[in-house]
């Protein structure tokens, strides 16, 4: 019997069928097969297989269509209060990289116990191990062997990503026909097999269009099939704290019926340059003559100045310009996550080592505006950060890469920089080489918009 060729959609409307009568036809050809009649983990051993599923997913719900979930209209999300501080967050992460989440539950200083965690890379496993708790029991390397059966009712909220490259707007873009994207489909096991309270995806924005948006559409007709209200939306680390223009799509599932809609964007208060190490002239900061007229003894007597004051002293209009009246005094960086000063921006202000530091002939490459037929920007101190990239550590020019000057030489940014606009405060432990610390940084999630979502949902009220 000769096989039945398969045509896409428009390749039908193409061939002169009516396009109702090309969705009826494929859907007659695809009633049958069913994505969870077999194990997900076993259909991901054969890709081929796999594909085969995808594209007649694809085919059942090629007109099928989802909006984005609103943005919320209520009290601003930096104004709202937990409601079950008291409750312990059992969470799971997948493709946990250097722990976005974790370190959001840190910063917040919420009670949480990581239940598992797992990456295939070796070094982000380092640092992982390095920063949180967690036995090497509940630690996976690869996912496609990990099985989360076991875990079934003890996780609240399960977080994680398939790695980017796969849609990322700067790699191929191939999505589902090349083999990482599979790699969704073990996210979807895993929130099968555990059957937690929410979950969370993230991904790039690129796969909301990717393949005319047939790939997000399959994501979320799954997300739904296993049972969970979904609610998505693309969030701009920039509307949330973060001086970093970094797009990505935050999927939310809800075991229960939800009205949740996305926590509102707020006003940026920082630029990139306060995020430097070596940025020492901001306006927010004494230096030593004006640190030696604020706490001398007869000042603070005579009430022109006062350090971290219950009642605020009467204002000057200038007060701005002169070293009168309140100010408040910022420790050390020596921190404890449970510290309420935990989640201010107290960063260290050190010399930038030499080897950040730009060649003339490096510095001639990155800064040129393209060859030929291609121009890019050559723009350097930027207020607001380009996308962080994992490849960042290759020096790409000046229009895909984000570059700094400094008493008139120019440089990249360091590591511990980039984690910093990545939101990682500097108790953020650095246990791997430069290139490996700008990987992890560029493909991690910006912990300031974990937090706005955190907050948004209350997410006490889904611990125990």
């Amino acid at each position: 019997m000769a096989e039945t060729k398969l045509y896409t959609i428009d390749e039908l409307v193409e061939m002169g069928m009516a396009r109702e009568d090309a969705i009826a036809y494929q859907r007659s050809l695809f009633d049958s097969e069913a994505f969870y009649d077999s194990d997900l983990s076993q259909n991901a051993d054969n890709l081929t297989e796999v594909q085969k599923l995808i594209k007649s997913k694809a085919y059942s719900i090629a007109d099928k269509v989802i909006t984005p979930t609103a943005i919320s209209d209520g009290p601003n999300w930096r104004e709202l209060e937990f409601s079950h501080p008291e409750r312990c967050v059992r969470l799971g992460t997948v493709f946990s990289g250097i722990g976005a989440i974790e370190h959001a539950f840190q910063r917040l200083g919420l009670n949480h116990r990581i239940v598992f965690a797992g990456d295939i890379d070796e070094k982000c496993k380092k640092s992982y191990f390095a920063n949180y708790d967690i036995s090497e029991d509940n630690w996976f390397s690869d996912i496609k062997d990990f099985d989360a059966s076991k875990y079934l009712g003890q996780v609240d909220f399960i977080v994680g990503g398939a790695p980017c490259q796969a849609f990322s707007m700067v790699g191929r873009r191939l999505g589902f026909e090349d083999a990482r994207g599979t790699l969704f489909y073990e996210f979807a096991r895993i929130v099968k097999e555990t059957q937690p309270k929410l979950f969370l995806f993230e991904n790039v924005r690129g796969l909301i269009n990717h393949d005319k948006g047939r790939t997000w559409r399959i994501m979320h007709d799954i997300f739904e099939e296993l049972g969970y209200d979904v609610k998505f939306r693309v969030l701009n680390s920039c509307d949330y704290g973060i001086p970093q223009h970094r797009e990505r799509i935050f999927c939310l599932g809800f075991k229960q019926k939800t009205d949740f809609k996305y926590p509102a964007p707020i006003e940026l208060e920082y630029k990139m340059y306060d995020f430097l190490e070596d940025y020492i002239d901001t306006k927010y900061f004494l230096r030593e003559k004006g640190i030696k007229f604020v706490t001398s003894h007869k000042n603070r007597t005579k009430c022109y100045t006062q350090i971290n004051g219950d009642v605020q002293l009467c204002q000057k209009r200038n007060q701005q310009f002169n070293w009168h009246g309140d100010f408040v005094f910022h420790p050390d960086s020596e921190l404890t996550p449970s510290d309420p000063a935990f989640d201010e921006f107290i960063f260290d202000v050190r010399d930038v080592e030499e080897k950040y530091y730009l060649s003339e002939k490096v510095a001639k490459y990155v800064l040129a505006g393209g060859t030929k037929g291609f121009r890019t920007s050559t723009e350097t101190d930027l207020d607001i950060a380009r996308p962080l990239l994992q490849s960042m550590h290759k020096m790409h020019r000046a229009g895909v890469d984000n570059y700094v000057t400094h008493k008139g030489r120019i440089r990249k940014l360091t590591p511990r920089e980039c984690l910093r606009l990545m939101g990682f405060r500097d108790t953020f432990k650095i246990v791997v080489s430069d290139t490996s610390t700008y990987q992890q940084a560029g493909n991690s999630i910006v912990v300031d918009v974990l937090i706005a979502l955190l907050k948004q949902l209350d997410i006490t009220k889904y611990g125990v």
